[in-house]
């Protein structure tokens, strides 16, 4: 079997008894993992702080100063707690002995299984397009803030400055259709680190900008409760909105869908779970005080006014170059972090046709393409054409709907409840036999049916927004 087939938890199918503590191998018998607290927490935060963080300030001005940080604050609290019942379902039955699930859909098929699993895998892999979707939209919108701020230097402020989307989005794709051909999730460490210095550079140059703009001005923009009702903003406006606002948040959060893979790199003892605990605790605490400067001083700043991007909003002119470096490494963060999220749906989809066809020579011949100096690449014809398919897809889609904030709430709203609750709450109550009409029962149903409400509620307010964006849409026209 080769490594490049993806399905590489087979490749040390050596039978665990022999290296139960064996200096080279863990005990399902593939090579020792090597992980701690602080790479399990390299890898949470780089794929928390994504381009949800530039939304935030927008989020924070539909909810207000009480509603808007107090939201964050629950927002953290729950993705700590139940990425700490999910840390739990790592292994099934004991903690430390007890049979590894090496992905979500494992950990859903071995504590609920049935028709649960195929329901896990359809929101999985529907909201991984969907950030690749997301993804595209964010970089060519930091592409153009870079040709408009240039612009806008020279001509001044009042210059029309428009630029249209599409090229940007076929540069994205056509650099995205190159990394695509990376074989699988092993060999792309590398992009993910580069992607976790560009996000801290981005949101620290976005944060820095909110807190120069608060000291200049000397005064704190907003409203306790948000922004106001008037002539911008109609009263069913502003419901929506908010709504919107719970969506962009809790996109902001969620990573719940790659957890267990992540916690699949830790080493042992002590468990597994103690130690993705503690790497959850510190890295949803970073973030949530990242979050908290990013969200506030954008909306200090700039008040009822806050860019639904804080970085391509133009409410910052100056100083233009800076503005420059904090897009240009969005777009090579989005780059990164495209790859770390579709690997996955690349890998099911290669998998799944092996195993259905294993005979067809298109899906399973790999030719040797030679590099000079390097090692010749193995290149699959099957992985070729479909994963340039995927990349294709997702520009055309984005070329035809590039809004940005309404994506990001519907992403969130999609994904947060199933995956970053419903699941763990459900398989936490198998995994320790917790009685039904307990306490402890009904406290963890009462928090998934809230979550459930929220999500649906931020659904709604993003499919409004959408439908107030179409109203004066053109297809493959860049709203302005």
């Amino acid at each position: 079997m080769t490594m490049g087939d993806n399905n590489h938890h087979q490749v040390f199918d050596v039978s665990a008894n022999g290296y139960g503590e064996s200096k080279c191998f863990d005990d399902d018998g593939r090579l020792k993992r090597s992980g701690s607290v602080w790479t399990a927490s390299a890898h949470i935060i780089t794929a928390v702080i994504g381009s949800g963080v530039l939304s935030l300030a927008w989020a924070t001005a539909q909810l207000g100063w009480i509603a808007g940080p107090t939201v964050l604050l629950l927002f953290s609290f729950v993705t700590y707690y139940t990425s700490a019942l999910l840390a739990d379902c790592y292994r099934s039955g004991d903690q430390v002995s007890g049979k590894r699930n090496y992905t979500y859909m494992d950990a859903v098929r071995a504590n609920l299984g049935g028709l649960q699993v195929k329901i896990c895998g359809v929101i999985q892999y529907v909201n991984l397009f969907g950030v690749a979707v997301g993804y595209t939209i964010a970089s060519s919108i930091s592409m153009m803030a870079v040709k408009r701020s240039d612009c806008f230097h020279k001509h001044g402020h009042r210059a029309a400055c428009n630029v249209s989307s599409t090229p940007y989005m076929i540069m994205f794709g056509v650099m995205e259709i190159l990394f695509s051909q990376i074989p699988d999730f092993d060999q792309i460490w590398w992009l993910s680190i580069v992607a976790a210095v560009m996000s801290f550079t981005y949101s620290t140059i976005g944060l820095g900008l909110g807190v120069a703009q608060v000291a200049e001005t000397g005064k704190i923009q907003g409203s306790l409760t948000g922004i106001s009702i008037g002539a911008e903003v109609t009263e069913m406006q502003k419901i929506w909105r908010s709504f919107q606002a719970l969506g962009a948040i809790a996109f902001a959060y969620s990573y719940s869908l790659i957890l267990i893979e992540i916690q699949d790199t830790l080493k042992a003892p002590p468990s597994e779970a103690k130690t993705m605990k503690k790497a959850t605790l510190l890295s949803v605490a970073v973030t949530t005080v990242f979050y908290m400067l990013c969200g506030c001083f954008g909306y200090a700043a700039f008040g009822d006014q806050s860019p639904g991007n804080l970085l391509t909003g133009f409410g910052f002119y100056n100083p233009y170059w800076l503005l420059d470096i904090a897009n240009v490494a969005i777009v090579v963060h989005l780059v990164g972090a495209y790859q770390v999220y579709c690997q996955p749906l690349f890998a099911f989809v290669e998998k799944t046709a092996f195993e259905w066809y294993p005979s067809n020579k298109f899906i399973t011949k790999d030719i040797d393409v030679p590099i000079p100096g390097y090692k010749p690449f193995k290149l699959n014809l099957f992985r070729l054409v479909w994963r340039t398919i995927f990349v294709i897809i997702t520009t055309v889609i984005s070329m035809l709907m590039p809004f940005f904030n309404d994506v990001v709430g519907i992403l969130g709203a999609f994904g947060f409840w199933p995956l970053t609750v419903y699941f763990p709450v459900e398989m936490y109550i198998v995994q320790k036999k917790i009685p039904k009409w307990s306490a402890r029962w009904i406290s963890l149903q009462i928090l998934s049916g809230a979550c459930l409400v929220i999500s649906i509620a931020a659904a709604a307010g993003s499919f409004a927004g959408v439908v107030s964006d179409l109203k004066v849409y053109r297809p493959f026209k860049t709203p302005n």
